[in-house]
């Protein structure tokens, strides 16, 4: 039997600090639920003739390479000051950076194995044991770590009826709709995180410099340390020191900071950003429609034109993936669009592009297809013959408008006309895709 990783019910879902706190840590953020899920209206069910289909974000995880240069440059400083004036810097005095690269922590792993628990728990009845979930992931070791982490605690859930392989790889060095790398003429969100960095990062630095003389710290030193704070905590799944030297509101600045850069990296504020995620829509078109690919972008044509490696008779599909993919995928959808690009300069409170509910630390979107009878003064109105195919599309288990297909209050839109809505993913960007090269 497979070594399963053990779901401890106090690690998850991640409470390390009070909301107000931990989900102000943008794309460090671990797994919330936005808002509760609900289930279909009553007129609609979810059975073995539709299909659920998530791709998930991996969980959490050591800094990358290059932040962590970021983050050691500024700890270095702080480390140098003569001495501390403020108690919360004396642990420095002692500190030492242990901090890997890249790859998952244990807390990581447990949130995709809660997360494949779950996904069995809410769709059970989806299930057979000649109808698995199908299971692909980018080739990213800690986002195949996820995925394998996911099939584990689905079949944990299950009792080991079910249980799913990771079915597909994608090389990130080849055609992968689940990674940001096939787009090199990109630009990058650095001219709007530089702004906002120079307006909120020095009263920050000045603080800290007062209390640590000697540390020279900068504004940009500023949007290294903050993320120390979240990176502590998800390896050691315990509050990390770095969390008192900041006040909730220079975590509300940061979060603003991870929203300009997502926004403006793979978002909508990103020319090329929004095509990033033609490719993969184009895959759930498939999927939905249980009809071949049809793409010309980021699709590996080889492995979506066999059923072995893209089927299109399973009930449900989990797909593993980074955030920034994830982001492109939203704004070549039309999810979270804003009324007007994110100000680098000012914070709107009303926007609804916030990072930590977009893409959190094993953040996830689900599509479910759903098979919906007419009502009639809220009944069940016409025979089951008469039922139609709808979508409805939930982020963090936030169900979404949908309006750009028609969807009502309850976010529900008819699978044509969400398919008609697409119509810059299935005319392959709209000549966007060219211009990556």
């Amino acid at each position: 039997m497979p070594n399963f990783p053990q779901i401890r019910a106090t690690s998850i879902p991640g409470k390390f600090a009070p909301p107000s706190l931990q989900n102000s840590w943008a794309a460090y953020t671990p797994y919330f639920p936005v808002e509760a899920y609900a289930p279909p209206p009553s007129n609609c069910v979810i059975t073995q003739l539709n299909l659920p289909n998530q791709i998930q974000r991996h969980g959490a995880r050591f800094p990358t390479s290059g932040a962590t240069e970021g983050i050691l440059a500024a700890v270095a400083k702080l480390k140098s000051a003569t001495h501390h004036t403020d108690p919360r810097l004396d642990f420095l005095t002692n500190y030492t950076y242990t901090l890997g690269i890249n790859d998952l922590v244990p807390f990581g792993a447990l949130q995709s194995a809660e997360a494949g628990r779950q996904t069995f728990e809410r769709y059970s009845r989806l299930f057979s044991k000649s109808n698995i979930p199908f299971v692909r992931s980018s080739g990213g070791t800690r986002v195949v770590d996820s995925a394998t982490n996911w099939t584990s605690g689905f079949s944990l859930a299950s009792n080991y009826v079910y249980n799913p392989i990771l079915s597909v790889i994608l090389s990130e060095d080849l055609n992968d709709t689940l990674d940001d790398a096939m787009c090199p003429n990109a630009g990058s969100s650095d001219p709007q995180t530089d702004v906002w960095t120079a307006i909120y990062g020095p009263a920050i630095a000045n603080r800290l410099n007062s209390h640590a003389p000697g540390a020279n710290l900068t504004a940009t030193d500023i949007s290294n340390l903050i993320p120390l704070c979240p990176f502590d905590t998800v390896a050691k799944e315990t509050l990390g020191p770095f969390c008192a030297l900041f006040t909730p509101v220079e975590f509300a600045q940061f979060e603003y900071f991870g929203d300009l850069d997502k926004f403006y990296n793979t978002g909508y504020g990103q020319a090329l950003g929004p095509v990033q995620g033609v490719g993969y829509i184009n895959e759930l078109l498939a999927r939905l429609t249980e009809t071949p690919v049809r793409d010309n972008t980021q699709t590996n044509r080889t492995l979506d034109a066999s059923p072995i490696t893209f089927p299109l008779d399973r009930h449900l599909y989990a797909d593993f993936s980074h955030d920034n993919e994830m982001i492109a995928i939203y704004s070549a959808m039309g999810l979270f669009k804003q009324a007007q690009p994110l100000d680098p300069t000012h914070p709107d409170p009303r926007r609804t592009w916030i990072t930590s509910h977009l893409t959190p630390f094993s953040g996830r979107m689900v599509t479910e297809r759903l098979s919906c009878r007419p009502q009639r003064r809220g009944t069940l109105g016409v025979a089951p013959s008469n039922a139609k195919a709808y979508v409805r599309i939930l982020v963090n288990d936030a169900v979404q408008p949908l309006q750009f297909c028609g969807a009502g209050k309850d976010g529900i839109c008819d699978l044509n006309a969400f398919v008609e809505s697409q119509a810059y993913v299935r005319n392959d960007g709209e000549g966007d895709f060219e211009k990556c090269f």
